[in-house]
C-alpha cells in the first residue's frame, strides 16, 4: 500500500546574500498530527454518524445479503438542486504573497468543497477528508478503518481494474497516498498538468486533473471491496503491523492506549492485524494459488471482513461527513463544473445528521462560541470552569480519568534512548473558549523556552538533557494530552529525580506567574506571540499544493471557509480567567510520567529513587511487545511536586521580552535606489546573483528579490577547508564541535527563532556552512550574535575544561550522543543506510586530500 557530525585551519569564505526572501516555500496549513508513522497516524477524529445504505457495486461472489444491500440506491426525498457558493474569493483572509483564487461551495448533496485556482502551478492536487477513523472500528474488527482505507484503492464500479487509479496518476506524473487516524481518514493525490496533445476537458481543466477526480470520486460513490483482494490486503496490513513491532514509537503509543479507559475508543488497536481483522483468524503461509474469492479461503479460521467493510462505508462515507479540496490551473468556474460532475453522485447525509465538527456543532446550537459568552464563562454547580467539548463526544466514558493518571511508568526501549515525558490531561485545544485566547500557546512557549534562566538552560548546564520541548501529545475531539518531552543523557537518567523536581519547580514558577500576574507579564508574552503569529501569516509564502489540499480538507471541518487560510493563526485577547482554569489541570495527580531507558531493566538502577515504579512487576504490552511497569505517584511525592516545599532554584527565572520581533516590515525592493534601477523589460527571476566581492579570502554574491516580495533575507556562508573531513578523527572532532556549537547557541538565539529568524550550522566534506535567514530588520543582529559566539567559543575551548567546566560537560555529552547514534546506526532503515553511504561515497571527489 502507499506510504500510506579541534583544530583551527585557514578558511576561504564564500558568501551568498539573498535579500527579500528567506524560505522559498512554507506550508500554508499545518495538520495536527501528534506523530506520524507508516500506514496509520495519531491525531483528531469524530463521532460515529449513521447513514442510509449506499449504491455499491455488487460483485460476482457477494452473499444474498450483500446483493440486497449493494443493489439499493439512496435517493433522499428533498435535496437542494443547485450548488451554493458559501465563500467568494474576496472574502478569504489571505497572506500578502498569496495570489491564488479561492472559492468554497456546497454541492446539492451538501458536500462542502474548497476550490483553489493558480494558473502558474505545475502541480494539481485534491484531497478528501473523512470524519471517521479507528475510533469507529467495531469491537470485533480492530483496524477496520485502516483496512478500509487500503481497500478503497482496489477498484470501483466505474473503474473496476485494480491499478486503474494508480496507473492514471502515474501516466500523468502524479501520485496518491492516504492515512488513517483516530477520528479521521485522509485521501489525496497530485498530477502534473502535462500536455499530451489530448483534448482539454471541462473548459480549462486539464485532462489529468479531470480524469483523476473522476476516478477519485468513485471511492466515495461505488467502491467494490472485491473479495478476491481481501486476503492479500489483510496480509499487507499484517505486514505493517509486524514492522511496527520493532518501533519504539509504535510501542509507546500502544502502551499509552492500553493505559487508557477501556470503555473509551482511544484504547482501541488502530493498526489492526490479520487476527483482529478476521475476528480470530490465524495467518497461514502464502499459498502458491491465487486467492480468487471468499469461497476459496477460510481466513485462517476466522471470518470475512467484507460485510463490515460495507457497513463501515455505508455509515461513514456520505457527503455530510466528507470535505473536499481541489487545486488546479483552471478558473474557479471551470473547477466548480468539474467538481459538480465528479462528486454530485456522492450520497447525501441522512436527515438531521451533524458531523463531529466545531463548525457543524456551533451551527446546530450544540456549542457556543466565545462571542456568545462575552459576559460569562460556563461553570458547574461547584463553580468550576467548564469547557464545552471536554468529555462530550464519548460521554460518559473518559479516556484519562483519576484511575489512569497520577502514574509513573517505566519503559525499556528497543534502541538505546532515554526520555522523560509528562502527559497532562486537558480539554481539547479546539474548544471554542480555548481557541479564542489560546492559553496553551503561552504555556508551551514558556515551558520550552531555552534562554538563560529557563529549565532547558539549567538542565543543559547540569548535563542532564539533550533536548526539551513542549506540545500536544494526543489531540482528539473530547480530550487532549499535552506533554513535556525531554531526552536525557546517561547522567540525566541517573539523576532523573532531580530532573523531575526541577521540571515541576519550573511549572510552579509559570503557574504562579499566571495566577498572580500583577504586572501583566503573561499578557505581554501573549501579545508577543500574537504579534509574531500575525506577522508570520501576513508574509507566509505559498506552499505545496498537495500538502495544502490534504490539510485544507481537514480544516474545513474546523473553520469557516473564509478563515481557513488563517486557521490556528487567529488569536484573540488574553483571557486571564481561562488561562488560570487551564493551568490548574497541570498537576501530578492529573498527569502520566513516562521514563524510558535501557538502564531501567537493571533492578538495582532505581534504588533510593522516589520517582520510580520499582516494586511493581514488569509487564509486556499485548500488541507490540513493549516492556513496562508502573505504579501510582505517592501522595507525598505529588504534594512535593505540586507545591515545592523548598525555595525554587534561584537559577530559574522567566524570560525577558523578545528583542527580535521586527517592527520595520518594508521591502528592500521598494527602496528608492532599488526602484530607480528597476527595468520592467528584465525577468529578474532568471537573473543570477551578482559577484560583488572577489578576493583571495572572500567571494560574495548578492541578489535582490523582486518576486516573493516579503521583508525577509537569507545569508549563507561557506567556510572552506580541506581539514574538515580529511580523516575519520578530524571528521569526528568537527561533528562534535558542530553539536557543541548548536547547543551553546540556543540560549543566545532562541528568541530569534521564535520571532521567525533562524540560523543553521552544518559540517560537510570540505567546509563548515553557516546560514541565517528571517526578517530583514533583525538579521544583521542575529548574524553578529552567531559569529561573535563562534569566535568566543573557540577561544574558550582552547582554554580548557578547568576554566570552563560547563563547556567541558557539553563536549562530553556531544561525544556520548555521537557514540549512541553510531551504535544505533544498525537499526536504521535500509533506505537511510543506503542514503548515508551514497552521500559519503559521492563526497570523496569533493575532498582535497594531499
Amino acid at each position: 500500500m502507499m506510504n500510506h557530525l579541534y583544530r583551527s585551519a585557514p578558511f576561504t569564505i564564500t558568501t551568498i546574500l539573498l535579500t527579500g526572501s528567506v524560505q522559498p516555500f512554507a506550508a500554508p496549513i499545518t495538520t495536527r498530527r501528534a506523530f506520524a508513522t507508516k500506514g496509520i497516524e495519531t491525531k483528531n477524529f469524530a463521532t460515529p454518524p449513521f447513514a442510509t445504505p449506499p449504491s455499491l457495486a455488487s460483485t460476482e461472489n457477494a452473499t444474498d445479503a450483500d446483493a440486497s444491500l449493494l443493489s439499493s440506491t439512496s435517493k433522499p426525498s428533498s435535496v437542494a438542486t443547485q450548488t451554493k457558493i458559501i465563500a467568494h474569493d474576496h472574502e478569504f483572509i489571505k497572506p500578502d504573497p498569496d495570489k491564488r483564487s479561492y472559492r468554497a461551495i456546497t454541492l446539492p448533496n451538501q458536500l462542502t468543497a474548497l476550490l483553489v485556482s493558480d494558473p502558474t502551478t505545475d502541480t494539481e492536487a485534491a484531497s478528501v477528508h473523512v470524519r471517521a477513523g479507528h475510533f469507529d472500528d467495531p469491537p470485533h474488527r480492530a483496524g477496520l478503518a485502516h483496512f478500509h482505507e487500503h481497500m478503497l484503492f482496489l477498484g470501483t464500479e466505474k473503474y473496476p481494474k485494480e491499478e486503474e487509479y494508480e496507473e492514471f496518476l502515474g501516466s500523468n506524473g502524479g501520485m496518491s497516498n492516504a492515512y488513517t487516524d483516530m477520528e479521521d481518514t485522509n485521501y489525496y493525490f497530485n498530477v502534473a498538468p502535462l500536455d499530451h496533445g489530448d483534448k482539454v476537458e471541462e473548459g480549462g481543466v486539464s485532462s489529468a486533473l479531470s480524469g483523476a477526480l473522476d476516478r477519485f470520486a468513485q471511492f466515495f460513490i461505488s467502491p467494490l471491496f472485491d473479495e478476491s483482494m481481501l486476503e492479500r490486503e489483510l496480509r499487507a496490513v499484517d505486514s505493517e503491523y509486524l514492522n511496527g513491532r520493532t518501533s519504539d514509537n509504535w510501542r509507546n503509543f500502544q502502551m499509552l492506549k492500553q493505559g487508557s479507559n477501556k470503555d473509551h475508543p482511544f484504547s482501541k488497536f488502530g493498526c489492526g492485524n490479520y487476527n483482529t481483522l478476521t475476528d480470530g483468524g490465524v495467518l497461514k503461509a502464502k499459498s502458491e494459488d491465487k486467492v480468487e474469492s471468499i469461497a476459496t479461503t477460510d481466513f485462517g479460521g476466522g471470518t470475512s471482513p467484507r460485510q463490515d467493510l460495507i457497513s463501515f462505508w455505508t455509515e461513514k462515507y456520505h457527503a455530510g461527513n466528507l470535505r473536499l479540496c481541489v487545486f488546479g490551473r483552471a478558473s474557479l468556474d471551470d473547477l466548480q463544473k468539474t467538481v459538480e460532475s465528479a462528486f454530485s453522485p456522492v450520497r447525501p447525509s441522512p436527515p438531521g445528521f451533524i458531523a463531529n465538527s466545531i463548525i457543524d456543532q456551533v451551527k446546530a446550537g450544540l456549542l457556543k462560541t466565545a462571542d456568545d459568552m462575552k459576559s460569562h464563562h460556563f461553570r458547574d454547580e461547584k463553580g468550576n470552569f467548564v469547557f464545552q467539548t471536554e468529555h462530550m463526544t464519548y460521554a460518559p466514558n473518559i479516556a484519562f480519568g483519576p484511575n489512569e493518571l497520577g502514574i509513573i511508568r517505566e519503559v525499556v526501549p528497543l534502541i538505546e534512548s532515554r526520555t522523560l515525558k509528562i502527559f497532562s490531561a486537558v480539554p481539547p485545544l479546539d474548544d471554542p473558549v480555548l481557541r479564542e485566547s489560546r492559553p496553551f500557546r503561552v504555556l508551551s512557549h514558556l515551558v520550552g523556552h531555552e534562554s538563560p534562566g529557563s529549565l532547558h538552560h539549567l538542565s543543559m548546564e547540569e548535563g542532564w538533557i539533550n533536548s526539551l520541548s513542549s506540545g500536544t501529545g494526543i489531540s482528539s475531539s473530547d480530550f487532549c494530552l499535552i506533554n513535556i518531552a525531554i531526552t536525557l543523557t546517561p547522567k540525566g537518567m541517573r539523576e532523573r529525580e532531580q530532573v523531575l523536581s526541577k521540571t515541576w519547580q519550573w511549572l510552579a514558577l509559570i503557574k504562579n506567574a499566571v495566577m498572580n500576574d500583577e504586572h501583566g507579564l503573561i499578557e505581554q508574552y501573549h501579545n508577543e506571540l500574537k504579534r509574531i503569529s500575525d506577522i508570520s501569516f501576513k508574509f507566509r509564502e505559498m506552499g505545496d499544493p498537495t500538502d495544502f489540499c490534504s490539510a485544507a480538507a481537514e480544516k474545513l471541518f474546523e473553520y469557516e471557509p473564509s478563515k481557513l487560510l488563517l486557521g490556528g493563526g487567529e488569536t484573540g485577547d488574553y483571557d486571564a480567567e481561562v488561562a488560570r482554569a487551564f493551568l490548574q489541570r497541570i498537576t501530578p495527580q492529573n498527569s502520566l510520567v513516562v521514563v524510558t531507558g535501557p538502564e531501567l531493566a537493571n533492578e538495582n538502577f532505581a534504588e533510593d529513587c522516589k520517582a520510580s515504579a520499582q516494586g511493581s512487576s514488569w509487564e509486556i504490552e499485548e500488541r507490540y511487545g513493549g516492556k513496562y511497569r508502573q505504579s501510582k505517584i505517592s501522595d507525598e511525592l505529588a504534594e512535593e511536586w505540586n507545591h515545592p516545599t523548598t525555595a525554587l532554584d534561584s537559577r530559574l527565572s522567566l524570560p525577558a521580552l523578545n528583542e527580535f520581533i521586527p517592527d520595520d516590515l518594508s521591502l528592500r525592493c521598494e527602496d528608492p535606489e532599488a526602484m530607480a534601477s528597476f527595468d520592467p523589460n528584465i525577468d529578474y527571476r532568471k537573473q543570477p546573483p551578482k559577484l560583488i566581492v572577489d578576493t583571495p579570502k572572500l567571494r560574495m554574491w548578492h541578489k535582490l528579490d523582486r518576486t516573493f516580495r516579503v521583508p525577509k533575507a537569507s545569508i549563507r556562508l561557506s567556510l572552506t577547508s580541506p581539514s574538515v573531513y580529511r580523516t575519520p578523527r578530524t571528521m569526528t572532532l568537527n561533528r562534535i564541535f558542530q553539536a557543541v556549537l548548536r547547543e551553546d547557541l540556543n540560549s543566545f538565539v532562541y528568541d530569534a527563532s521564535i520571532a521567525g529568524c533562524n540560523y543553521g550550522i552544518s559540517c560537510v566534506p570540505g567546509s563548515f556552512r553557516l546560514s541565517v535567514s528571517g526578517y530583514s530588520e533583525k538579521l544583521p543582529h542575529l548574524l553578529d550574535v552567531v559569529t561573535a559566539r563562534i569566535e568566543s567559543l573557540i577561544l574558550e575551548m582552547k582554554e580548557g575544561g578547568d576554566a570552563h567546566p560547563a563547556l567541558a560537560r557539553q563536549f562530553s555529552k556531544a561525544q556520548e550522543n555521537l557514540l549512541r547514534r553510531t551504535k544505533n546506526y544498525v537499526y536504521d532503515s535500509p533506505y537511510e543506510t543506503g542514503s548515508y553511504n551514497l552521500k559519503m561515497v559521492s563526497s570523496d571527489k569533493n575532498r582535497n586530500d594531499p
